[in-house]
């Protein structure tokens, strides 16, 4: 599988379009996924003076393989919000995004959300209403390559 790196400075001015194409939505909270979508909420976040950030986690991937069951959890309580961006770095499979956004479909039915990612992958199962590449490469970002987490002894 092809491989593309993607550094700081690409980060840099793709999150700059996706601010740019994303502001129309005016949401009043951003929902990071995390991991992977931290660095890029706290980048158009700064970029868009939004402080009502919050997160979601969800695993389904272990390191580089796909699991095969996805975990969502720590929802954070979106009842007093209209319209929340969420934000993660990319779409690849799309089942987690699906996930996501039933849970919080189901929970929250009076909220519109939107989704705003770096790269999306033609073959998801749910297209980005906000995105800026489209790709078929492994995307190795800057926050998982340029400071490697040891393993532990």
């Amino acid at each position: 599988m092809n491989k593309l790196y993607y550094s700081y400075e690409m980060c840099k001015k793709d999150t700059q379009k996706l601010v740019d194409i994303s502001k129309s939505f005016q949401a009043d909270a951003f929902l990071s996924v995390a991991r992977g979508g931290l660095t890029l909420s706290h980048l158009m976040a700064q970029t868009m003076n939004q402080r009502n950030i919050f997160t979601i986690n969800s695993i389904s991937y272990d390191r580089k393989n796909q699991k095969d069951s996805i975990d969502i959890f720590n929802i954070p309580d979106l009842k007093s919000y209209k319209k929340v961006l969420i934000i993660d770095d990319i779409v690849d499979s799309g089942k987690t995004m699906i996930e996501i956004f039933k849970i919080l479909n189901e929970k929250f039915p009076n909220c519109e959300f939107k989704l705003a990612t770096l790269f999306y992958k033609k073959t998801a199962l749910i297209k980005p209403d906000f995105y800026i590449n489209e790709t078929d490469m492994w995307i190795e970002f800057f926050w998982e390559v340029d400071i490697q987490m040891k393993e532990k002894i």
